[in-house]
């Protein structure tokens, strides 16, 4: 009976004292949990449209150890590293009592340890909790982290964590970084060398280090490559193939593009992890590419900018600020494509498209090319000589000068910065000052991306987009007007991709237009195909003046090199739109053969009478056409006031009929939808509006 009573007593004191443990064991998980938050502190990456790495930065500490989940990695080394390092790893609950006895018994065998029998929870806990010596007390405390780990983590977060942290020698640290630096390439698809390679390293990561100790790290490959025929995973052609391969002798650099972008994000969002861009890294490495070459030909002081957008989204694909971000000389450092600078004449085929679209022009109309003085203005052609008679389309592929300024001043600035305003791009003017005709040759404040950006707007003639880059702007359309009707936008495109390509240049189909700033300062040429569009801009970051630089010359060889080079331009430009035509010059409407002038300039700038003016139908009128009797659809009547007569009436840019010198005239649209009417006077003068027409 006593000792019934003694063993009763003595179960329920080991039970109690059990369950101390047991709650001892919680409190002290609970208590001293394992350092899991910040654990995994990586690099801050910049990455393409497509998660593609751009650029990284290396944590506080110095580590390049970019985030790695299993599903960036190829299931090849997945398979691998757990036959190679933990067999069980599914089943155990962090400690794989199979491998420690394993381990136990070597170490009493041997004499030392052979293996440490750790499971990846176990290496885990060694990274999240770095510890030099290697004891029992260490281990101890290994597998107590490595129970806590999996009390809070799944298998999967747990493989990411030994995939991220994972040591390869000197400041790598996770499978991605280490594909990178040795292999030139993201994990997702690996070689059976490479992926056994990555298996080898993290054991002893300084000692097998490939592009230090070659032979070692060989011979570490090999031994993970019979441990996979071994263990079924690989067969012996697969790794007499592997044991063939070299390894690699060296450490490439991470990749390191779009410089500007990424600092730009870093100073945005300093603590994000993740910057996404709209950026294509493939393109972005050719066009950088591209600008190194050409800049080893220009003046060591030299800079260049880049800019490849889509005009369908407005996503910004490349943009190079710079060829050499770290070159001193060039003041690599500033990014250029988002600089202030004159545009020279890259403005000129905006003032073109204004007058096509209002009908004072046509291609082949006859504009005088010859010294003018605009109220003390008086502009003069980059080669200081005049072509007399020319017609439009030569003025604008010739760029001349004087007939730019005539448009400009019929039209009006103002009305050019309007029109401009569409587009969301706003040229800078000296302070206090009134838009003025030297905007025709540059004389206001342009970036390269506005400038691109508004060159979108000619490509796309369906509605004007907001280029972005994803970082600093947010692509995407604009909530406005196309920047030009379609004729005047195809007009445009069908007379600047007719002008030749720089020497040594291959023709390309694209429609493209330079320009050079007064007192050579800056370079620029932007062109566009059916989708794509690029800008150019070669100058000094310091405004300094570079003799001899042209856009022609110098800018206009970069450009039609960044469209052969990246890959993917070649859209050809859209069909004409309806109503879109080449007329001889000889079949134009008399008003529309010659632009009208004076000595002193346009008539239109100093002609007492009032100009024309559209009375019916109002701008933006949306216009339902009435039906007679028998059901057939009415003429829409036109109406206008002053001006001096004949009057030619256009829709669409189309002529309508003979001129008249009635003051009411009727037009029968061809269909639904928006119009514009042009009414041109006897001097020239021309009043457009826009309109939405609704049959019945």
């Amino acid at each position: 009976m006593r000792l019934v009573r003694t063993i009763g007593i003595a179960t329920l004191a080991a039970s109690l004292a059990a369950g101390m443990l047991v709650v001892g064991l919680l409190w002290a998980d609970r208590a001293f949990p394992p350092p899991l938050e910040g654990a995994a502190s990586v690099s801050a990456e910049v990455v393409d449209r497509d998660g593609r790495l751009l650029r990284a930065f290396a944590t506080r500490d110095g580590l390049w150890r970019l985030r790695t989940r299993a599903a960036d990695v190829d299931p090849q080394l997945l398979k691998m590293l757990i036959a190679y390092e933990d067999r069980r790893f599914a089943d155990h609950a962090g400690v794989d009592p199979v491998a420690l006895g394993r381990a136990a018994l070597q170490l009493v065998t041997n004499g030392r340890i052979i293996s440490g029998g750790s499971t990846i929870s176990m290496q885990v806990a060694r990274l999240i909790e770095p510890r030099r010596e290697r004891s029992i007390t260490a281990k101890l405390i290994q597998i107590a982290r490595a129970i806590q780990i999996e009390r809070r983590l799944g298998k999967a977060e747990i493989l990411d964590l030994y995939l991220t942290l994972a040591p390869y020698g000197g400041n790598l640290e996770g499978v991605r970084a280490a594909s990178l630096a040795y292999f030139g390439k993201e994990p997702r698809r690996l070689s059976v060398a490479e992926a056994a390679l990555l298996v080898a390293l993290p054991q002893l990561p300084e000692r097998r280090r490939p592009d230090r100790h070659p032979a070692t790290a060989e011979a570490a490959r090999h031994r993970v490559l019979e441990r996979m025929q071994a263990a079924g995973v690989l067969d012996a052609s697969e790794i007499a193939r592997a044991d063939t391969s070299a390894v690699p002798t060296r450490r490439a650099q991470l990749p390191a593009l779009a410089a500007h972008l990424a600092e730009a994000a870093r100073q945005k969002d300093p603590t994000a992890e993740r910057h996404e861009t709209t950026l294509n890294a493939d393109i972005q490495q050719r066009l950088e590419t591209v600008a190194l070459h050409a800049s080893a030909k220009l003046d060591p002081k030299v800079s260049l900018a880049l800019m490849m957008a889509d005009a369908e989204t407005g996503e910004i694909l490349a943009e190079v600020g710079a060829a050499d971000y770290f070159d001193a000389s060039r003041s690599g450092w500033i990014d250029m494509t988002r600089q202030s600078r004159s545009p020279g004449s890259t403005l000129k085929p905006f003032i073109y498209g204004l007058a096509f679209e209002e009908g004072l022009i046509a291609q082949e109309t006859i504009v005088e090319d010859r010294p003018a003085d605009f109220f003390g203005y008086r502009p003069k052609n980059f080669d200081m000589t005049y072509q007399g008679d020319v017609s439009i389309r030569q003025a604008l592929q010739l760029s001349l000068n004087v007939p730019a300024v005539r448009l400009l001043d019929a039209l009006g600035p103002t009305k050019l910065m309007a029109r401009l305003r569409r587009g969301e791009v706003t040229p800078r003017l000296p302070t206090a000052e009134a838009p003025g005709l030297a905007i025709a040759l540059g004389g206001a404040g342009l970036s390269l991306k506005d400038l691109v950006q508004l060159y979108a707007g000619l490509a796309n003639r369906e509605k004007p987009v907001r280029l972005g880059d994803g970082i600093r702007d947010l692509p995407g359309a604009i909530d406005s007007p196309p920047l030009f009707e379609p004729v005047a936008a195809w007009n445009i495109a069908d007379v600047l991709s007719a002008v030749l390509p720089p020497l040594g240049s291959p023709k390309s189909g694209i429609a493209y237009k330079t320009g050079t700033s007064y007192g050579y300062r800056d370079a620029w040429s932007v062109g566009y195909d059916g989708r794509y569009l690029v800008g150019v801009w070669i100058g000094r970051p310091d405004n300094a003046a570079i003799p001899g630089i042209s856009g022609y010359a110098t800018a206009a060889p970069v450009l039609f090199e960044a469209f052969a080079k990246s890959g993917i331009a070649g859209t050809p430009l859209p069909p004409a739109p309806r109503g879109a035509a080449r007329i001889a010059q000889a079949e134009l409407p008399i008003s529309q053969r010659r632009f009208s002038m004076q000595e002193n300039g346009l008539i239109s700038a100093s002609a007492r009478e009032k100009p024309p003016q559209i009375v019916y139908p109002p701008e933006g009128a949306q216009v339902e056409l009435g039906t007679a009797p028998d059901g057939t659809a009415l003429p829409l009547i036109l109406k206008l006031q002053a001006g001096r007569a004949p009057f030619r009436w256009l829709a669409n840019g189309k002529p309508l009929a003979e001129p008249t010198r009635r003051r009411t005239s009727d037009w029968m649209p061809e269909g639904s939808g928006y119009s514009t009417l042009t009414v041109i006077d006897a001097t020239g003068r021309a009043a457009s509006v826009g309109i939405f027409i609704r049959n019945p």
